[in-house]
């Protein structure tokens, strides 16, 4: 007994003590406020002190080294009367919308050929990726390079072809710069629906797909009951991220076009930039930045609300 209590007593004097910030990091709740503290700070470093800023200068006159002084809602009313606002707020639309709906076919369509079982298959996933992967400004140099009205490849397969017999000016031509804008950003788009949807379908248990074949479901009406329903959720959030993407797009446009011409492929961002940064006037450019936040949110509460709506069903 005497040496079970010496023992037990040298144990009890040797245990390691506890210092203030294990103790701390012991509590739950300070362990979790510890893990979200960096997540916090960088979000509000990156993301709510810059908000807050374009909301600051929206409301004022400032230009580029005068801070200026409040003005209210003049800017945004300044934008009821901007003609090329009007352009640019009808751009955005048709952009957003033409390219988010040819991305989710193509996209889905190219998903469920890369889901077949064929030689190859790992490459030719890897070759998908590979326009969304290049740097967006280096790829839309390639582009502008085949738009050229003197270079163009389109333009010299297209004559040697017969369909055509002048050199057609697709970047200069304010009816054709918007479709050649759109026509990259669904080139560089379709990849990511494809891989995104890829992964959604690798979900599905293809032993449905299956039971439905023996009791003599068509192809068309497999995908229709049970593949399209399955793969709803995943193509909602898709769509979501895509639509956020595109609408607020910058790079792709102004290293094509510029904006141009005539103002034929001004977007939002093209044309905030313009305003904010190229003649200096700092509040009415985020304004004009502004001015798509609350169509983006419309946006994103519908469709938040649609997906939560095919989950709960």
């Amino acid at each position: 007994m005497v040496v079970e209590s010496v023992v037990a007593a040298k144990r009890y004097a040797t245990a390691p003590r506890r210092g203030a910030v294990t103790r701390v990091l012991e509590n739950e709740r300070w362990f979790a406020f510890f893990l979200l503290l960096p997540t916090a700070v960088l979000l509000g470093l990156f993301m709510a002190y810059p908000f807050v800023k374009g909301v600051l200068l929206a409301l004022s006159d400032a230009k580029v080294g005068v801070p200026g002084s409040f003005v209210g809602l003049q800017n945004f009313a300044a934008l009821l009367n901007d003609s090329i606002f009007r352009i640019a707020v009808w751009n955005t639309i048709v952009y957003t919308v033409v390219t988010t709906v040819f991305k989710l076919a193509l996209g889905l369509w190219l998903a469920l050929l890369l889901n077949r079982h064929f030689r190859g298959k790992a490459v030719t996933r890897a070759f998908v990726l590979l326009p969304f992967i290049i740097p967006t400004v280096l790829s839309t140099f390639a582009w502008k390079w085949m738009f050229d009205p003197t270079f163009s490849v389109i333009n010299w397969t297209l004559f040697h072809l017969g369909i055509i017999r002048t050199r057609i000016n697709w970047l200069g031509d304010p009816g054709l710069a918007l479709i050649s804008v759109i026509i990259v950003n669904i080139w560089r788009g379709v990849p990511f629906y494809a891989i995104s949807l890829l992964a959604g379908l690798q979900t599905i248990n293809p032993e449905l797909a299956e039971a439905a074949a023996i009791d003599g479901a068509r192809p068309w009406q497999r995908f229709r009951y049970i593949t399209w329903p399955l793969l709803l959720p995943v193509t909602m959030v898709v769509v979501l991220f895509s639509v956020i993407q595109t609408f607020a797009d910058f790079q792709l446009v102004y290293v094509l076009t510029g904006g141009g011409p005539a103002n034929a492929t001004q977007l939002f961002a093209t044309y905030a930039y313009q305003i904010g940064v190229g003649t200096g006037l700092l509040g009415e450019g985020a304004a004009i930045s502004l001015a798509m936040f609350p169509v983006l949110l419309v946006v994103v509460v519908v469709q938040l609300l649609y997906i939560r709506r095919v989950e709960i069903h």
